[in-house]
């Protein structure tokens, strides 16, 4: 009964009829409720809630709910049956001013999130601290907070001396848990990057009950891209342009979409961090070694002790020109919209939907014909699908990688052509990353590669990073699915807090 009338204020409205308290929108609990006796024009979900008693007696429509599919279904009355006491006036756009608050009580403590893909996630008490703090201070409105992309392991280390990471081992990965194709991606050196982008302003506000705005641009942890509000506006209708010269949204059945990216250039983001980190340590090692190695030049060549430290030295510094021109690759002026490239590469969901359940060539072949529709700022990815069982396929995959990492490309990332995949004890790496030589330079230190160094990284732990990777991926699956279900905001926002929570782990930020 409460269900059917809801909590009254006592009061009475100008029709003579009960005030009821808005019990929908605090409503907490697991169970679905459907629910009527409060005429509305169009059912809508609200925190795991609907009416959809839409009036039919009224000369409205008889709506029925598919379970457990949560279609909608309606037909129109063939008259109207009775006079309302109230007039049927239309429900506001989801008040989500009011539910895109998070509430704290969802996200303190500890947490234990159940997900599709890897089971019970658990989230400890002293990880759900520092992230509160990003969470309220610096991300986005938490109404367009829907996902957040997982951490990536590296590959198995390689057992090539001269080597940390290489194709083989990815490969042999993947085979070793059953998969028979896989697909190599370029990997671009960017910043990882969700879009958010509605067909129009309309869809924006009825969907994220945002207005004035088609969409927003945020980072892996949630902060807003672009700090200038009209440059974030201009790059999300330029997307949107090519979206509908794509013709996405009649395809897809779509008012708006969610895209995990890489954008670039890398500078655009990490000047500061070019600055103050790599610059100063290639310009102070530069000049250091520079006027080591002159001093030496001036010693008396025929000590033995002396040409060791040369020729030391030298190598030093052979690295260190290395590492600059490592870095310089990334450096790029941006000084307006047409200085961006931005690579769709997961094409995450649209409305009532998520692909998941789509192969990652899928997922390329789809990205592809929306790049084509604006080439000078969306770039499609290169990519090779690669047999497993072929040695003339992975060889032409390792060769490629070979020439992407000596142009001074990062490499590339190997992901089972599948978009999951289960193994014997859960599902396996959904990604897996596999950088140059060169780039890892930028990475671990100019001096990284010499035999003493590399022989110590090549001991590098793997399993909390894979781990780590794993959970991550399932919590953000888990709050896309949740959102396109129409589940409440909260419910959505926990999975996405977890993965912002799991990020403050102690690992190793090189790997």
């Amino acid at each position: 009964s409460f269900c059917m009338y809801g909590e009254t204020t006592g009061e009475t409205d100008e029709f003579g009829l009960p005030v009821r308290y808005n019990w929908a929108l605090e409503y907490k609990g697991k169970a679905m409720v459907v629910y009527g006796h409060t005429p509305v024009v169009e059912p809508e979900w609200l925190n795991r809630t609907i009416d959809i008693d839409t009036g039919c007696v009224f000369g409205g429509k008889l709506t029925a709910l598919r379970y457990p599919e949560r279609e909608l279904v309606s037909v129109n009355a063939l008259e109207q049956y009775a006079i309302p006491s109230r007039p049927l006036t239309p429900v506001a756009t989801t008040p989500l001013d009011d539910i895109g608050t998070i509430d704290i009580e969802d996200v303190t403590g500890k947490l234990v999130v159940p997900t599709q893909y890897a089971g019970t996630v658990i989230v400890h008490e002293n990880q759900t601290a520092p992230a509160l703090e990003v969470m309220s201070r610096f991300a986005i409105d938490p109404r367009w907070l829907i996902y957040l992309p997982p951490t990536m392991s590296p590959v198995e280390t390689s057992s090539m001396a001269e080597y940390l990471e290489r194709p083989e081992e990815a490969f042999a990965y993947y085979a070793k848990n059953g998969l028979a194709k896989v697909v190599c991606e370029e990997k671009h050196m960017g910043s990882r990057a969700v879009l958010v982008v509605c067909k129009d302003e309309a869809s924006a506000l009825k969907k994220f009950g945002a207005k004035d705005m088609k969409g927003v641009c945020y980072t892996r942890t949630g902060r807003s891209y672009f700090s200038d509000a009209a440059l974030e506006a201009a790059f999300i209708d330029r997307v949107n342009v090519a979206l509908t010269k794509a013709d996405f949204w009649q395809k897809h059945d779509a008012t708006w979409v969610c895209l995990d990216c890489e954008l670039m250039p890398w500078s655009a983001k990490a000047l500061s961090l070019i600055k103050d980190q790599y610059a100063s340590v290639g310009a102070a090692a530069s000049h250091a070694l520079d006027e080591t190695i002159a001093a030496l030049q001036m010693a008396d060549n025929s000590n033995t002790a002396i040409q060791t430290m040369l020729r030391e030295y030298t190598e030093r510094r052979a690295m260190v020109s290395d590492y600059v021109t490592a870095y310089q690759e990334y450096c790029a002026e941006v000084n307006s919209l047409d200085d961006y490239k931005l690579a769709p590469f997961h094409i995450l969901a649209t409305e009532g939907k998520t692909y998941f359940d789509q192969t990652h060539e899928w997922h390329m072949h789809q990205i592809a014909e929306l790049c084509a529709a604006d080439d000078k700022m969306l770039l499609a990815t290169p990519y090779k699908v690669v047999d497993l069982s072929n040695e003339d396929e992975k060889q032409v995959a390792i060769t490629w990688w070979e020439q992407l990492t000596a142009a001074g490309g990062e490499g590339m990332v190997v992901k089972p052509y599948s978009f999951v995949v289960r193994g014997k004890s859960g599902i396996i790496q959904p990604a897996v990353k596999v950088r140059g030589r060169e780039y890892l330079r930028i990475i671990y230190g100019p001096e990284y590669t010499a035999p003493k160094n590399i022989e110590r990284l090549k001991q590098r732990g793997l399993s909390a990073k894979r781990s780590l990777a794993v959970k991550e991926f399932a919590l953000g699956a888990e709050a896309l699915n949740k959102f396109v279900r129409n589940e409440p905001l909260r419910a959505v926002h926990q999975c996405v807090f977890a993965v912002l929570a799991l990020e403050t782990e102690s690992i190793d930020p090189r790997l």
